[in-house]
């Protein structure tokens, strides 16, 4: 386990936006052009929520979560996620020590400060629940011990959009967990190419040294709590999630937990860029990525490769119909 001091007790001895701006910096060593998903990335972590990349293979998944893990000088585990993985595999199992004549509790890949959940749904709904959890409340619960997880703690899980055989949906409550959902998305042409040209040589992970220390994650992690959000702002957000559940083009909308994911998503994107109050284009800008993936599409297109496309252009027609406050 990793024990720091509480973040009450340890405030940040750099600005929060200036905390970010070493992460961003140091993350786009290896995860080049991205530079917005790699803001929603921080945004997910300062919030402590998780994050669900789909996209299809080779575009820097995996990258993106070990660069993260470097430049917080994190421990990092992959999982890779197979039908016939287990909640063992990922949490732990106890094992009787022949030594000490007693039952000896050895953590799974779960213990670690960032956790690549690799193509999540490929395994079965049994084993895809063993992280709700974790990922909800940063504990584990095996047999009938309660355990702490690492703090922070970040899940960043991946699944492929296109493949669909020997795959396993994840549930309307799995999905709800995660804080937002991002595409990674081709590189632009130039980026591409200087990218093949220097990945001739060494991995550009492992080049990325630590930039901040936990107490400072800790410390930002509670300052996002206190910045500010007019009245306003929070009445746009009730409408636009109460005009979610009436929608025609769901046959589920957002639920509270998805309210208050997507009011504190907004307060840890203004932090990072260096406010202490929420702007109506914060909501905005993160309105499809904490809210596209928690509705239910009432459409027949729902579990095909058309879903998400659907989901994201109907949360936009949504947003349309919403006045936003000035």
């Amino acid at each position: 386990m990793v024990h720091v001091m509480s973040a009450e007790r340890v405030p940040p001895d750099l600005p929060p936006e200036e905390i970010a701006g070493r992460l961003e910096a140091a993350i786009a060593r290896a995860v080049r052009g991205k530079s917005d998903v790699i803001r929603l990335l921080l945004t997910a972590l300062f919030c402590r929520g998780h994050v669900l990349v789909e996209d299809v293979p080779g575009v820097g998944k995996t990258t993106l979560a070990r660069a993260l893990a470097r430049a917080v000088g994190g421990s990092f585990r992959r999982i890779q996620f197979t039908s016939d993985l287990l909640p063992s595999d990922i949490l732990g199992v106890s094992v009787f020590s022949q030594a000490s004549g007693s039952f000896e509790f050895k953590p799974g890949p779960i213990f670690a400060n960032v956790v690549l959940a690799d193509e999540i749904n490929r395994t079965t709904p049994r084993t895809q629940s063993a992280l709700l959890e974790a990922m909800g409340e940063g504990q584990v619960t095996v047999d009938a011990r309660t355990l702490p997880l690492e703090d922070p703690f970040l899940v960043v899980a991946t699944q492929n959009p296109i493949e669909f055989f020997g795959t396993y949906p994840l549930p309307e409550s799995q999905l709800d967990r995660f804080l937002l959902r991002l595409t990674m998305g081709y590189p632009a042409p130039d980026e591409e190419r200087r990218l093949v040209a220097e990945r001739g040589g060494d991995d550009p992970v492992r080049a990325i040294e630590p930039v901040v220390s936990f107490p400072q994650i800790l410390a930002v992690q509670r300052e996002v709590d206190r910045v500010r959000t007019d009245p306003a702002l929070l009445d746009y957000v009730m409408a636009v999630v109460g005009q979610t559940r009436r929608h025609g083009a769901f046959a589920l909308g957002v639920s509270p937990r998805g309210a208050i994911q997507w009011y504190r998503a907004a307060q840890g994107y203004a932090l990072l860029s260096g406010r202490r109050h929420v702007l109506p284009d914060d909501l905005k800008a993160l309105a499809i990525p904490v809210l596209a993936h928690r509705v239910v599409l009432a459409s027949p297109h729902a579990a095909d490769g058309k879903g998400r496309e659907e989901s994201e252009a109907a949360i936009r027609d949504v947003l349309d119909q919403m006045p936003v406050p000035v």
